[in-house]
């Protein structure tokens, strides 16, 4: 069976549609108090949520080989530069198996895509905790308040909704 010019692009759009809208998907409820957790950035520096308590935070679910994650990834930079101030912390959680991308590969996409917020390593206790059972999407963002409850979990690249959530808690 051979596609012609119309049923490739239509294949391609209807592929980069459900990417975009769906992400590479479960539900927390809001207003859930966020699990802690203790993981280690790529410095090999041990980080927590706890200890960005009073901060609004965005917990970002991604992986370097994930499109719609490497999408968000410029919009997450700009939220930094403009809401770091105002208590905006970003963290990275990366899916990635340390086994096929090691800590100074994560560190060099880290730079070459400008990520100005720390990247920290997921754990399985982690995506029990955020997942549950439930299948996992990437990217998952969560966005936490100031008393660390869950506000707002946003799944796939939706350009502008981050800004709006995290807008309205801040």
């Amino acid at each position: 069976m051979q596609f012609n010019s119309k049923s490739k692009l239509l294949t391609i759009f209807l592929l980069v549609f459900f990417l975009f809208n769906f992400g590479c998907q479960k539900e927390v409820e809001a207003d859930s108090a966020a699990p802690d957790f203790s993981l280690s950035d790529l410095s090999g520096q041990m980080a927590s949520l706890e200890q960005h308590r009073g901060s609004v935070i965005l917990l970002d679910f991604w992986a370097t080989w994930c499109p719609p994650c490497r999408m968000s990834i410029p919009e997450m930079v700009k939220l930094q530069e403009k809401f770091g101030e105002k208590g905006l912390v970003i963290l990275g959680i990366s899916m990635d198996d340390p086994q096929m991308v090691t800590d100074e590969q994560l560190r060099v996409f880290k730079e070459k895509v400008g990520i100005n917020y720390s990247v920290l390593r997921v754990s399985r206790q982690v995506l029990q905790d955020y997942f549950g059972n439930e299948q996992i999407s990437i990217p998952t963002m969560f966005v936490i308040d100031r008393d660390g409850k869950i506000r707002d979990k946003l799944v796939g690249f939706r350009p502008g909704a981050l800004e709006k959530s995290v807008s309205e808690i801040l």
